[in-house]
């Protein structure tokens, strides 16, 4: 077992390396860039966050209205830039990192990441790991619940309606589950918002933050209401359609295992029914469900909050993620790409480490990495 852990630990330094080797080339010749994007600021055209750069209302003050020789080579390779001065473009390139050559970014930025140095924010006066800590509450809040709640519900229901097979129970109930996964989530957001958050008619729950003011200041129990009482909407809005598709991996996996010999031949010994369910076909029925697991977590955890945050104003890392990306903010973007990226290798050998403790007869030593 400690060789097989040891492999997969050390397959994730290429997987790593190539993830962020893909995307540092693709964000080579993706059109725009900082530079780009403060020149833009400058001149009228965004709006963006550049407006926090460092020095940058200074830089534009001491820019020339024309460009001394060998300018127009320096700003030709970005739009919008002519007419400004080119020693404010090459400190723009040196604040940034670009006068070095791709290559050898990349390597800095390699060995960065190695030591979880992820830099500071091009357009926030802050540290790319700081920005990840304030908004990491959020993340694992939705993350973490929404994926422990759609467990606890789905593989019961999911059990109950394979030991029903075709009763009016499991007819009502897919029905249900089948409505539900149609709706998309965000929709069923803005309708919860309307009915329950004070849109139209009720206003029973918060529609912003993950807490109330002052929630520092309430007692502990108080604390939890709370903080239950924010997560409310945006885990039913969520969940909506997550539920879905673990009851049915459920129950398509445990009617596999019933049909199967072995369960007759514990039935003919005279094994009670839940002796043969929960003694005999958990075990074999649940493998699929638990491969299931790290993709479930990945999602609800960093992509599929996205939508979610915004509408309820939940600040995550989904969020940060899309207009860091907007903002080709790129320590953030890749900082965030490097730590997703991580979590979703270490989960899946989690994963893989708990096939053995739901079936012993998996042999991780045997197997070929």
């Amino acid at each position: 077992m400690s060789a097989y852990i040891a492999r997969r630990i050390l397959l994730m330094i290429p997987t790593l390396l190539g993830i962020l080797f893909v995307s540092f080339v693709v964000v080579q010749f993706a059109p725009g860039g900082p530079v780009e994007r403060v020149i833009a600021q400058l001149s009228g055209a965004d709006t963006g966050g550049t407006s926090r750069i460092s020095g940058g209302s200074d830089f534009a003050q001491r820019a020339p209205g024309q460009v001394g020789a060998g300018g127009d080579a320096i700003n030709s390779k970005y739009r919008g830039a002519q007419g400004l001065d080119p020693d404010f473009i090459k400190k723009l390139e040196v604040q940034f990192g670009f006068d070095k050559p791709a290559p050898e970014r990349f390597a800095l930025m390699v060995w960065n990441f190695a030591r979880f140095d992820f830099g500071k924010s091009y357009f926030r006066d802050v540290s790319v790991i700081q920005l990840i800590k304030e908004k990491l509450p959020v993340s694992i809040s939705l993350g973490i619940w929404l994926t422990l709640i759609t467990y606890l519900i789905s593989i019961p229901l999911g059990i109950r309606k394979a030991m029903n097979d075709g009763t009016r129970l499991d007819t009502w109930t897919s029905t249900v589950l089948v409505l539900g996964y149609a709706i998309p989530g965000f929709l069923f957001a803005i309708l919860l918002i309307i009915l329950f958050a004070g849109g139209s008619f009720f206003n029973w729950f918060p529609l912003r933050g993950l807490t109330s003011d002052g929630w520092s200041e309430f007692p502990w129990y108080w604390k939890i209401i709370d903080y239950f009482w924010h997560l409310t909407l945006p885990l039913i809005a969520m969940g909506l359609g997550a539920f879905t598709t673990m009851t049915f991996l459920t129950k398509n996996s445990f009617l596999d295992e019933i049909r199967k010999q072995y369960v007759m031949t514990a039935r003919a010994k005279g094994c009670s029914e839940n002796r043969v369910l929960y003694g005999h076909v958990f075990r074999n029925a649940m493998l699929i469900v638990i491969a299931g697991f790290p993709g479930t977590f990945i999602h609800a955890f960093f992509s599929g909050s996205l939508l979610i945050e915004t509408i309820f104003s939940l600040d995550g890392l989904g969020l940060l993620s899309f207009e860091s990306v907007l903002n080709r903010d790129y320590p953030v973007v890749f900082g965030t790409l490097y730590i997703f990226s991580l979590v979703g290798l270490v989960i899946n050998l989690i994963s893989d480490l708990t096939y053995m403790w739901i079936d012993p007869r998996i042999d991780f030593e045997a197997r070929e990495v």
